[in-house]
């Protein structure tokens, strides 16, 4: 049975891919971006869903500035929290499914082990409590959701992401400082929307709640650094960089605090699919390769 389904946040790194993916599925799909759609702007929002009358929404749109959101609060909140809750009330009003990307940052990274879905929250930032805001108004307010709460995500689409920053600053520079003591898992855009076009067809009301999903293993930043210019020398990159330099999060200050800790258990989500996710690495590697190939990169 085909499901109409509307995407917002088309132009985004997980949209994107989710732009690509979703049609070989399902068929044609409804994707909106800015200008059509604002998620500072709830007009916008109600529009366009009254308009569609979708059976699923996926909204893959988010303030996710980290730092700059310390000083636009107001901004932040209206996309990641106030958005997310005229999503929730319009979805409720038609018997939409609702699928919300989110963040790691909602856990304030002092754990040991990896977070499970119903560990504490405790976001340090503005956006990890925007982020959590959004959540909760989700929960409270639409009875089909599923929230996916995701990590480190980098992509072939985009302008920035930590992979991009890397090639640019390592095809200028001999030298990078990059942070060794936050640890996490590096996820690619395009496996996220992959499990998002996975999970439609399991899309019941048992199956709504939040769900964590990201590549496996374990990195720093340090570490995601060193891998990414690895595999990018041997794919014939343009790069001067020498040497990394792993340093503190207190060597590099930065306006919004980030968890020390934020890796993810995946149990959950992997039970319901019959996969578990695929190595950070691995994925890297072929994310490179696309970068290189398709974008000229």
């Amino acid at each position: 049975m085909s499901q109409s389904i509307l995407l917002i946040g088309s132009n985004g790194q997980v949209g994107k891919e989710l732009q690509q993916i979703l049609p070989s599925y399902y068929g044609d799909i409804i994707s909106v971006a800015r200008p059509t759609v604002d998620l500072a702007q709830p007009d916008t929002l109600r529009n366009v869903i009254r308009s569609k009358q979708p059976q699923i929404i996926i909204n893959a749109a988010a303030y996710t500035a980290v730092d700059k959101a310390e000083s636009e609060p107001e901004l932040a909140t209206a996309i990641n929290a106030t958005a997310p809750l005229i999503l929730a009330q319009e979805s409720q009003k038609l018997g939409a499914f609702l699928i919300h990307i989110s963040t790691d940052y909602v856990f304030d990274g002092n754990g040991c082990s990896p977070y499970q879905e119903t560990d504490a929250t405790n976001p340090l930032s503005v956006y990890g409590k925007t982020k959590l805001a959004g959540e909760e108004a989700i929960r409270q307010t639409c009875t089909h959701h599923l929230i996916l709460r995701t990590a480190w995500v980098y992509g072939t689409f985009g302008k920035s992401n930590f992979v991009k920053t890397m090639l640019r600053l390592g095809a200028e520079r001999q030298e990078l400082r990059v942070v060794a003591d936050q640890i996490g898992s590096p996820t690619w855009a395009q496996d996220i929307a992959a499990v998002i076009a996975q999970m439609i067809p399991q899309l019941t009301p048992e199956i709504s709640g939040i769900y964590h999903y990201t590549n496996s293993g374990v990195a720093s930043w340090y570490d995601f650094a060193v891998a990414i210019f690895e595999e990018a020398q041997q794919l014939g990159f343009p790069l001067k960089v020498e040497r990394i330099v792993p340093i503190t999060t207190a060597e590099y200050p930065t306006p919004a605090r980030r968890p020390a800790y934020s890796i993810l258990a995946c149990g959950k989500i992997s039970a319901i699919l019959g996969t578990y996710p695929s190595h950070w690495r691995q994925r890297l590697g072929q994310m490179l390769t696309d970068l290189k190939i398709e974008h000229g990169a």
